[in-house]
């Protein structure tokens, strides 16, 4: 089986005739902002056990721009016995098209988002001070850089050990 992309429009028109909608982003994404009547199934829980709905006639999946959908169309394509598709342009897409969403402004950033405010922070004050202040300043610009290389090699994020320790995170849904 191949996934189809369809619009958010014919989206809302499938999901009006019993398909259903897996939203597979992280559980910090889905508390902050998600379609109404989405259900929500990480990408890691899809991937090791697939879909225990079997009794829908066909499954929308989405991200929030459309692209991790795509990336994982192939294993997607094995999470259900039905016809599967994939919401074009995610989230992003299905509120351009002007379709509602639930939103909790109470909920935190997604940590991704906190850790790339972070370290821009860090290596623009670094590259400020190190111009206005003295040289030495730009080593914060130089660290923050080297430990971001190191998440990418080793998927631990030190800074995002801290920002999850935060005040503001201990109450998110993930």
């Amino acid at each position: 089986m191949s996934s189809k992309v369809l619009t958010p429009q014919a989206a809302q028109e499938l999901l009006a005739k019993g398909a259903v909608l897996v939203d597979i982003r992280g559980a910090d994404e889905y508390a902050r902002e998600h379609i109404a009547g989405a259900q929500h199934m990480p990408m890691e829980q899809l991937s090791s056990t697939g879909m225990a709905n079997s009794d829908a006639n066909a499954v929308i999946f989405h991200c929030r721009s459309g692209n991790r959908t795509v990336m994982n169309a192939g294993v997607l394509d094995n999470c259900a016995s039905c016809e599967v598709y994939i919401l074009e342009g995610g989230l992003d897409g299905w509120k351009k098209a002007g379709l509602p969403v639930v939103t909790d402004a109470s909920q935190p950033l997604e940590l991704q988002r906190q850790v790339q405010i972070g370290a821009g922070s860090m290596i623009l004050l670094g590259v400020i001070l190190g111009t206005t202040v003295a040289p030495g300043w730009y080593a914060l610009s130089g660290f923050v850089g080297a430990g971001l290389i190191m998440a990418g090699v080793t998927g631990f994020c030190g800074l995002a050990r801290v920002l999850m320790k935060m005040p503001w995170n201990k109450n998110s849904a993930a």
